[in-house]
């Protein structure tokens, strides 16, 4: 019983770090990671009520191409994207219109693997179990 106590406590602890850093520190402050090496972009993202969104997001450039990945919880910017593939990219300050166009099969193994999940990351994020998804950023 008291391991059973232990272990409750531990997976409790677990969920709300996966929270703060989900939500707290993704979510709200949403970093940049560029000077860890990381490329990054501001990606602008409609509403289905008109509403602008900007989200900051790691990216990947992989043959001329842009790409940003959907992994984890929070995925709303993901969702606006495919209802309204329209979107603003802004990258080091100048912004650009871009189409988002879900990638599968052949490529889109070609990009994960450019955009690996390692284990510390997995684990921040709670291991997420919803699938990954792609976006690339086409010029419009």
């Amino acid at each position: 019983m008291r391991a059973l106590k232990w272990m409750s406590g531990v997976l409790g602890f677990y969920v709300l770090l996966v929270m703060v850093f989900e939500i707290g520190y993704l979510g709200y402050t949403q970093p940049s990671f560029e000077e860890s090496g990381i490329p990054m972009l501001v990606l602008t993202t409609r509403t289905d009520s008109g509403d602008t969104k900007d989200t900051m997001l790691a990216r990947v450039d992989l043959e001329g191409k842009i790409y940003v990945s959907a992994h984890h919880w929070s995925r709303g910017w993901h969702s606006n994207a495919i209802e309204n593939p329209r979107v603003a990219v802004t990258i080091d300050g100048e912004r650009t219109e871009h189409l988002a166009v879900p990638v599968t099969g052949e490529e889109f193994e070609r990009v994960a693997q450019a955009m690996p999940l390692r284990l510390p990351v997995r684990f921040l994020m709670g291991f997420p179990l919803l699938p990954r998804e792609i976006l690339r950023l086409d010029n419009i």
